[in-house]
């Protein structure tokens, strides 16, 4: 095997994690020396990325080392929420990374949330990847290639040597069909069709949930479909953000949310569930599989996968439902991972800012 991971977890975060990451990922790939390498901190090492990052380069004999801090991380073996850790992803072989050659070439982007403009997410570009999260009372993380800490606060690397297959789990079980606002004052929707904003929201509901004062967070949301979508082909697609419900007004039935939204706009409300969240996973990773498998019969060199922090053991009832799944499907395989406040992702004719969603890149050899 020429591709590896390796994990290090400790009470403090201290460079030599980085270190320690990289020689287990080397020895498991049978190397002395990485020609690239993928590291990961947790959010822990945000006032002192640069060292970690030099150790890790020390340790890899190499200069080209990427990566970001995040708010946790895991591999094909471990994971660590909540402590100090670092997990990294060699390449010894023929597959490398490298600056972006080709403008359909997919690219790695990760970058801090300041620095995640629309702009240059949605530039034309096929990227996947993440935002960047700092330790305990860090706004910001940090992300780095090349071995440096990056003072632009985003980067974008591209694979040599092999090809990338992306897909992407949203994990949303629409409500209803695509409904217009023909009332809102401002944050708050009045109106959609001929009916108010709440009751075609309850009705969707268990009689449970309709009963509730306020509505479970980070579980129903308004979606909208990305700009000059059709909402029924962004529906099916993908291709929608998600707006979070901040209150329900019971006497007024309308329903505010966090971003204005004018009249004739389109929404439909959605849900997220861990069962209909499993099997959107499940039909990621086996679509991906049979994508992969097509490709002349090649096999899986590596995968990369960014979730949600709000999917994971917080969502699954303390195991990771989503890496399991691809840890099922893909024995053995190679699997560098992260729990991350937003992802990106290529959606449409785009790549879009998201959340709430797992994305997974499988590598392979050109055949």
């Amino acid at each position: 095997m020429t591709t590896a991971t390796g994990f290090a977890a400790n009470n403090h975060a201290v460079p030599e994690l980085a270190a320690i990451a990289v020689k287990d990922a080397l020895a498991a790939a049978g190397s002395d020396y990485a020609h690239s390498v993928i590291l990961l901190l947790s959010g822990h090492f945000t006032r002192h990325a640069q060292a970690a990052v030099s150790a890790a380069s020390r340790a890899a004999n190499c200069l080209q080392v990427s990566g970001c801090t995040v708010s946790g991380l895991f591999t094909e073996k471990a994971w660590a929420l909540d402590q100090p850790a670092a997990a990294a992803l060699v390449l010894c072989g023929s597959v490398s990374l490298g600056l972006p050659q080709h403008n359909d070439e997919a690219r790695l982007s990760l970058a801090l949330p300041s620095q995640a403009n629309a702009a240059w997410i949605a530039d034309g570009e096929r990227r996947f990847g993440a935002l960047a999260s700092g330790g305990e009372g860090e706004t910001e993380g940090q992300v780095w290639a090349h071995g440096k800490v990056a003072d632009s606060g985003r980067i974008e690397v591209a694979l040599r040597g092999g090809q990338l297959r992306i897909g992407i789990s949203r994990g949303i079980r629409a409500l209803t069909p695509p409904l217009e606002v023909t009332d809102s004052d401002s944050f708050e929707i009045l109106q959609l069709g001929e009916d108010t904003a709440l009751d075609s929201l309850l009705r969707q509901l268990d009689p449970d949930i309709r009963r509730l004062d306020t509505l479970p967070p980070q579980c129903i949301f308004a979606a909208l479909p990305e700009p000059g979508i059709d909402p029924v082909a962004a529906m099916s697609n993908g291709c929608y953000t998600l707006l979070p419900i901040l209150r329900v007004n019971r006497d007024e039935r309308s329903v505010t949310l966090a971003a204005p939204l004018p009249r004739h706009s389109i929404l439909w409300w959605v849900v997220r569930d861990p069962m209909r969240t499993e099997r959107d996973m499940c039909a990621t990773v086996d679509g991906l599989a049979a994508s992969v498998a097509a490709a002349d019969g090649a096999a899986t060199e590596f995968g990369l996968m960014f979730s949600c922090i709000g999917r994971g053991p917080y969502f699954y009832q303390g195991h990771d439902r989503d890496a399991e799944l691809v840890r099922e499907r893909f024995p053995g395989m190679p699997l560098l991972g992260a729990y991350c406040a937003g992802e990106i992702a290529p959606l449409g004719p785009h790549s879009s800012l998201i959340s709430y969603s797992s994305i997974l890149a499988l590598a392979y050899d050109h055949v």
